[in-house]
């Protein structure tokens, strides 16, 4: 068994294209028109038939409440993985994204979390080289 997908609530999905793929660097893979919305999926460049991020409609009642909390707490609502925090956050940094938490040292991790412009906190992660030494 393995992950195949994995999905994000996002307030426009169009927007949320944009911002996955011409800023994070994501790859579209998959856009299926469904009347309103569209099956909409993200793929990593470095993994393209890895596990599929789906842009999914945060039409349901249920998330506006949820995600709410989520960013009013400051809870990230997922996390990608990348070899350096530092260099990833002064990259985005300087197109425009907003960081909520700049890169911490946790032990073995190191995590920074922004604002993805479509109603979501997301943090990026890395671990240490060598955590134990």
């Amino acid at each position: 068994m393995r992950i195949n997908l994995a999905s994000i609530f996002v307030d426009d999905q169009a927007k949320a294209l944009d911002f996955y793929t011409n800023t994070l660097g994501f790859e579209k893979k998959t856009e299926i028109p469904l009347g309103d919305f569209s099956w909409l999926t993200v793929v990593s460049p470095e993994a393209r038939d890895g596990v599929e991020l789906v842009l999914e409609p945060a039409n349901h009642p249920a998330v506006k409440t949820f995600r709410d909390a989520l960013v009013a707490d400051g809870i990230p609502f997922t996390s990608f993985s990348v070899a350096d925090v530092q260099i990833e956050f002064e990259r985005l940094a300087k197109l425009g994204v907003v960081f909520t938490q700049q890169p911490t040292a946790m032990g073995p991790v190191t995590t920074a979390v922004f604002d993805d412009t479509c109603g979501n906190l997301i943090q990026i992660a890395a671990m240490a080289q060598n955590p134990g030494a």
